[in-house]
């Protein structure tokens, strides 16, 4: 069992950055692959980043490339989300997910979600 919680979002203005983390507890965290997913209002949820157990393979959606980095401290059982250059259409709750072996980009693919905490990109 992997109980996931976002910290991070908030308020900022285009072009501005913020950082989101997700805590995990549970002993296995190290063996999951973890993932940010976001939901705009009236869209579904879609695939920002993933990252494997190691950190040693990430992907990312393609438009957001160069201005998201994923990354993890297997030690502090916790996962990064880097948001740079940031735009009004980056606007939505963030969800951190977690499942167990290798990455993937499908939401239905994890096991275990976070609450999600709210971006707003003022233009």
């Amino acid at each position: 069992q992997v109980q996931l919680v976002e910290t991070g979002g908030g308020l900022v203005q285009a072009g501005g950055s913020l950082r989101l983390s997700c805590a995990a507890s549970g002993r296995t965290f190290s063996s999951y692959a973890m993932a940010w997913f976001r939901q705009a209002p009236g869209k579904e949820r879609e695939f920002v980043a993933t990252i494997s157990w190691n950190g040693s393979v990430t992907y990312y959606e393609d438009s957001l490339k160069g201005r998201f980095t994923i990354s993890r401290d297997n030690a502090k059982n916790t996962v990064i989300l880097q948001m740079n250059s940031l735009k009004p259409e980056d606007t939505a709750v963030y969800y951190c997910a977690a499942k167990p072996g290798a990455v993937v980009s499908v939401a239905a693919l994890y096991d275990y979600w976070g609450q999600g905490t709210q971006v707003t990109v003022s233009s």
